[in-house]
């Protein structure tokens, strides 16, 4: 059983006892946090599709970290007119324990 949710605007599937990294979510370490927007849902070998998103189906999860990844370096440049502008970028993240998945 697996579903497809969404968060931060991006799209992940996930089944029970799944890690996964998504966009930081304004909840501490330790606390459960249910994800409502599921746009769909795998179950005994049917797939179930919302439209855009499924009704009365949810999926808890439990948040393990909040953190930043790598620094990535962010580098401008205009050849001839001495313009270089060097800027680095750690992009937080929270990391979730997929628990159960309701529906």
């Amino acid at each position: 059983m697996y579903a497809i949710i969404e968060t931060g605007g991006k799209q992940y599937k996930v089944a029970e006892g799944d890690s996964v990294f998504v966009e930081k979510l304004e909840v501490n370490e330790g606390e459960t946090v249910t994800l409502d927007r599921v746009l769909g849902i795998s179950k005994e070998g049917s797939f179930t599709f919302g439209t855009p998103i499924l009704d009365g189906v949810t999926v808890d999860a439990k948040v393990e970290k909040q953190g930043k990844s790598k620094k990535i370096t962010v580098f401008k440049y205009k050849p001839k007119k001495a313009y270089r502008k060097k800027q680095g970028h750690r992009q937080p993240y929270t990391k979730l324990l997929i628990e159960k998945i309701n529906g």
